[in-house]
Order: structure tokens, then sequence, then C-alpha cells
């Protein structure tokens, strides 16, 4: 299995609206893509908790079966879909993927 997590910084302004609600809509679109492609075991979108100290605004943290369903995920429409706002509204990306 594949562990997969990102994490994003998000602008303060972009896309005409500020970063809470462009924090909003990316969870939601992310989460949009929760089921896409068979094989995906753990899908979990969260944004850091206010009053905490983090070091990102939102999280994605994936398992996956394997190499092929991390790369049909990668590439299935609906995630390319939502690349776009996502790379408008992001300031800064970090992933990482493991083997578990």
């Amino acid at each position: 299995m594949i562990r997969h997590i990102v994490m994003w910084n998000l602008k303060d302004h972009a896309e005409g609206a500020d970063k809470a609600a462009n924090l909003e809509k990316a969870k939601a679109l992310l989460l949009s893509c929760s089921q896409v492609v068979p094989g995906i075991r753990a899908f979990e979108v969260a944004a850091a908790t206010p009053g905490m100290d983090c070091t990102h605004d939102l999280l994605l943290h994936m398992l996956v079966d394997d190499a092929q369903v991390l790369a049909a995920y990668q590439n299935h429409p609906q995630h390319v879909a939502i690349k776009p706002f996502m790379k408008a509204v992001v300031r800064e990306r970090c992933c990482m993927d493991f083997m578990v």
C-alpha cells in the first residue's frame, strides 16, 4: 500500500475570493475525488484548526493499494479538472508518497 500526503498553503486572495472561501472550495473539490478509482482505501481532507500552531492550511491524506491506483487517481479526468483552480489559489505545495 502507498500513503499519499499533500499539504498546501493558500494565497491570501486569488480567483476573486479570500483564503477562507478558496479553502472551502478546495476542500469540496478534493472530496469530490474521493472515490474516482477503485483501490482508494482511505481519503481524508482537513483544514488547519484555527488557533493551533499549523504549518499548512490544507491537507490531503490517501491510502491506496499500489502505484497503479495512485497513477489512475492522478490522471483521472475529475482530478485533472481541479488542478487549474488549485494552482491558481496555492502559494506552496508539499507532497510525500511512501510504502506502508
